[in-house]
């Protein structure tokens, strides 16, 4: 049977063609673009179908060769993806839900298939022109008790797909048809649960959304998948995994409350101006398993399959480091994948602490039924150590070990991990001292931890520790030393690249001209020194650079494909992707995808995404991994990995606690210090410190009063002087006009520089009526004044653009292309 034209994806406004089989497709990719590679759309597949979580089955599921009622518009007009940059891409093709049954050999009802298909031809989605203003679902076919009790005489099986789709600009909200079902979609499953024994419901969706109604409808529905959008092979993996090809093996990777008001930062989400983290480090399952366990519909880490799974851990400890070896067991009738997951819990002491946090994890390969695999595993004591930002261990602004005992838990989510080993740490000791940054300069109360009589878990409140270094003090003193200009010596930039010249003797010789535009991008997207489609360029924006070699740098909308004018693969949504738990496959997923660019012409893909799920309700969680930033970091290590092998950049963003879309260029992150670190900087910190990647983007929004692409601290302190990143910083499009307070000869592109955030992208300053039209002259203006940037900074910045370049580019000696 053809596959029936899915959604319009990436800009919404093409045609995609049907397809009769999966050779037609190769068939078909070829024809379309030689350049898309069949094996990039078959490893993607495979991650999707390691994505999809089983949330809960009573044997309905797989569904075999059963014959099946499909019910629901989006088993035709499936969300493949969220709306925004982070998933617009040209797609050749996206099978949908009903194309994948039947390709997988499933008996679906054809006379009510029909019926779907010839109402979703005649009632396409509509979709609104302005940016941001995409539908949360769409709306369902009426159908009444009488249809579906024919469907019923016809069929054993019942599945119900259900959509949702947020993005860019587009957070969720508490109505029905995006956090909450529909009256309709109620009415579809009552009606479907009346008269079906066996009744299955596919949520097709990005972010959590409300599914108090699983319990609500109780054994009435026997299986609910979470099919997290799974790009352009999505569906076609989803019906795999109901069809029984393959187990299901993913994990959440967030934890699914009963309300969305049981969320800790329900009260804190939304708001224009300014969202206090009060929730501090308590944020989902660190403030589920601490405080409220039996608010948890789904706990974190939670996946079923097909088949069962013994593990048995053995442990061995010395006084750093805690070795893991999990014997897992399937002990089943199916084959499938296990995911082994490391809790350690700690004492209270003066900081207060969650019940629990993950410290390691490692997926099986798969396992046919009776095979065992024995998974090995560190935890390291340092990493268990909590941030002390206030003193109240006697050491401020550090990271510490409390005295007392920290149990080690092995399981397969974070609600049945069994306690295997524990450390024992004798007295309170120090781990590292930082320095304090990014401190909130306003006060609030935030949430900690301390006991009640009768032992257990109380939710308080202190007060948060406020700002105490002075800025000025401290950028001052990390001003870097300058290179005695010494014009054009005919030094290029393949000199360097081969060894011939310094890179200090090649920054010397640039203008201040050519200092300030390497601090830049080529001011517009689409820049016509880039693929066609370009998110911009960067580097050798101007002729003399180019002259002096400077290759210019094509940047490309990420993370779930390469967004340019040519065609494109559709990926897995971010949130797919961490919920397989499986690094390995996602590096190899990510190098293959890293060919794909060396193909269309990008050299720095903006992805991964990586900001942490604080609340469900976020628009862009699609794109991100995880409410756990351990999670976050190695997932989007693995990506970094994987396209950096190739010998291009990843982009990691959005630097940082980038948490909400309502307002987001203008919206203040207030968080405390310790929150943070151990929440929203650790991700990245991971991802720095284990895949190094080549360029980091910073957010758009405010962190305690600043904002991030003028951010200090995090730019230079954190990011450079802390974790030793030393690639490239770039902001995220446009910036917010701001003098900085410490420095008033700064402002805009030099305030910006001094932060050590590099290139302003993609060039142009914002004017109401042309968001693009021109670059500014800040930098040129400020160097000019007393008091102002200074020309070391931009050298440094020149370094590290340059830097860059070098990394990306084979260097042509620009004087062998004269003439």
């Amino acid at each position: 049977m053809p596959l029936e034209p899915a959604i319009e994806s990436g800009d919404r406004s093409h045609t995609l063609a049907p397809v009769e089989s999966v050779a037609q497709i190769s068939s078909m990719l070829l024809d379309t673009d030689p350049t898309l590679d069949p094996a990039l759309a078959e490893k993607a597949r495979v991650a999707a179908a390691e994505g999809v979580v089983l949330l809960t089955n009573d044997g309905t599921l797989p569904l075999g060769k059963r014959p099946v009622a499909v019910f629901g518009r989006v088993q035709i007009d499936w969300f493949a993806v969220g709306y925004g940059s982070g998933g617009d891409v040209k797609v050749p093709y996206i099978w949908n839900l009903l194309a994948g049954l039947r390709d997988a050999g499933v008996r679906v009802d054809d006379e009510l298939a029909t019926r779907y298909s010839t109402w979703s031809a005649a009632n396409r989605p509509a979709f609104a022109a302005t940016w941001g203003e995409w539908p949360h679902h769409f709306p369902e076919m009426a159908i009444d008790a009488a249809d579906v009790a024919a469907a019923a005489s016809r069929a054993d099986t019942a599945v119900v797909a259900i959509g949702r789709a947020a993005g860019e600009a587009r957070d969720s909200i508490l109505e029905p048809g995006s956090y909450y079902l529909t009256a309709d979609e109620r009415t579809l499953l009552d009606t479907v649960t009346a008269h079906f024994s066996r009744t299955v419901v596919v949520v097709d969706a990005g972010n959590v959304m409300d599914l108090s109604w699983v319990a609500d409808y109780g054994d009435r529905i026997g299986a609910v998948l979470f099919a997290w959008q799974g790009g352009m092979e999505g569906a076609r993996a989803v019906a795999g995994v109901l069809a029984g090809e393959q187990a299901p093996s993913g994990k959440l990777t967030d934890t699914i409350a009963r309300s969305y008001e049981d969320y800790p930062s329900a009260p804190n989400f939304g708001h224009l101006d300014v969202n206090v983290y009060a929730e501090d480090v308590f944020v989902g399952y660190r403030y589920f398993e601490t405080f409220a366990p039996d608010r948890v519909l789904f706990p974190f880490g939670h996946g079923l399959s097909y088949t069962t799974f013994e593990l048995t851990t053995e442990a061995t400890t010395d006084a750093a480091a805690l070795r893991l070896e999990v014997v897992v067991t399937n002990t089943g009738a199916r084959a499938g994948k296990e995911v082994v997951q490391v809790y350690t819990g700690a004492p209270d002491g003066a900081l207060g602490k969650p019940a629990r946090h993950l410290a390691a994890f490692a997926k099986t390969r798969l396992l046919a039924p009776g095979e065992s695999e024995t998974v090995r595993l560190d935890v390291h004591l340092d990493d268990l150590a909590s941030y002390d930002d206030g003193g109240a261990t006697g050491h401020r602004s550090a990271w510490v070990l409390e005295a007392g005992a920290y149990p080690v838990f092995v399981g397969t989510d974070v609600r049945r991990a069994a306690e295997v080993a524990a450390f024992e740490v004798p007295e309170t000791q120090v781990v590292r001292h930082a320095t304090e940054v990014a401190a909130p300069a306003h006060a609030f109360d935030r949430l900690v931890q301390r006991r009640g009589d009768d032992g257990s878990a109380v939710a308080s409140r202190e007060p948060v520790p406020t700002r105490t270094v002075a800025r000025a003090e401290r950028v001052l003193g990390s001003l870097p030393a300058e290179l005695a200009p010494t014009g054009d010596r005919g030094i290029d930039l393949a000199d360097v690249a081969r060894g011939a010249a310094s890179l200090d003797d090649f920054v010397a010789q640039l203008t201040d001209e050519e200092l300030s535009l390497l601090a830049r991008g080529d001011v517009t997207m689409d820049s016509p020194l880039g693929a066609p489609g370009n998110a911009g360029v960067l580097g050798g924006v101007s002729a003399s650079l180019r002259a002096k070699g400077v290759s210019p740098v094509t940047t490309t909308d990420g993370p779930s494909g390469i967004r340019l004018s040519a065609y494109a693969s559709l990926l897995p949504s971010g949130t797919a992707l961490a919920s397989t738990w499986n690094t390995a496959l996602i590096e190899e997923l990510a190098a293959l995808h890293g060919q794909e660019m060396i193909r269309k012409g990008s050299d720095v893909l903006l992805s991964p995404g990586m900001n942490i799920h604080r609340d469900p309700l976020c628009g862009r969680n699609f794109e991100y991994f995880s409410e756990d930033p351990v999670v976050t970091g190695r997932i989007a290590a693995a990506v970094v990995r994987g396209v950096q092998s190739t010998g291009l950049s990843a982009c990691p963003k959005h630097f940082a606690a980038n948490n909400q879309e309502t307002n987001r260029t203008r919206n203040d992150s207030r968080v405390s210090e310790r929150a943070l670190r151990e929440i929203y900087l650790r991700g990245f910190e991971i991802c720095v410190r284990e895949a190094a990647p080549r360029t980091i983007m910073t957010s758009y929004n405010q962190i305690n009063g600043v904002w991030a692409h003028y951010h200090h601290d995090l730019a230079t302190v954190v990011l450079r002087d802390e974790w030793g990143y030393e690639g490239v910083v770039i902001t995220d499009w446009w910036i917010e006009n701001a003098v900085d307070p410490d420095f008033p000869a700064l402002e805009d592109n030099a305030y910006r520089v001094r932060a050590q955030v590099d290139v302003l992208m993609p060039g142009g300053v914002k004017r109401d009526a042309a968001p693009q039209a021109q670059a500014d002259t800040t930098i040129l203006d400020s160097l000019a004044r007393e008091g102002g940037i200074t020309r070391s900074e931009l050298q440094r910045t020149a370094r590290n653009v340059l830097g860059l370049v070098i990394s990306l580019k084979p260097i042509v000696d620009a004087r062998t292309l004269e003439g």
